[in-house]
């Protein structure tokens, strides 16, 4: 078994646990919005996920850095944080994170579009794409995870689960080499 699909079978039920305090407690986006702080700042510190997942650093040191990240977090949102400390599961935080987006954006009816583009995209190009990825998955909302690759020469792809469209220049140039190589 992969350390991808272990860590995503210790994830889901952490996800899932977090997800079902969220709705008891009405707090599904605002958990949403620490998550994706949390997740941020995971990986900009590129010290934090080695240190919390170091098993020789003591729980309550764990737990005290914690308590200091989520200064602005939700108090229930830290508790479930020091939950993970106390079971051991603390370096699975990235993947229960994603798990409970993924969760969050299934009850929001929304998706993930990710978005490979050749220059910085700007606000109304990232509004025009939400539109288009609505329009093609019937979702009510759309979240973006945009990636700048310079070698796509100009245009984007789009990924929305399975679904790729490739609206490169390269795939365009790629697609017509094809033609010309089997024209030939």
């Amino acid at each position: 078994m992969s350390s991808s699909t272990i860590a995503s079978e210790i994830a889901e039920p952490y996800a899932q646990a977090l997800m079902a305090l969220a709705q008891e407690q009405s707090l599904a986006d605002r958990f949403g919005q620490d998550a994706s702080a949390l997740l941020e700042l995971m990986a900009s510190a590129d010290d934090l996920q080695p240190f919390l997942a170091n098993p020789l650093m003591g729980g309550e040191t764990k737990k005290g850095v914690l308590q200091q990240l989520g200064a602005e977090f939700h108090p229930l949102f830290v508790s479930f944080l020091k939950l993970l400390v106390d079971k051991g599961r603390i370096v699975f935080l990235p993947a229960v994170l994603k798990t409970y987006q993924a969760l969050l954006r299934q009850l929001n009816q929304s998706v993930l579009a990710e978005v490979t583009a050749a220059v910085e995209l700007t606000e109304a190009q990232q509004t025009s794409l939400r539109n288009q990825v609505m329009a093609m998955t019937s979702a009510k909302q759309v979240d973006l995870s945009i990636t700048v690759d310079p070698e796509l020469l100009g245009g984007v792809i789009i990924q929305v689960g399975s679904q790729v469209v490739d609206a490169s220049l390269k795939g365009q140039l790629r697609r017509l080499g094809v033609q010309l190589a089997a024209a030939a």
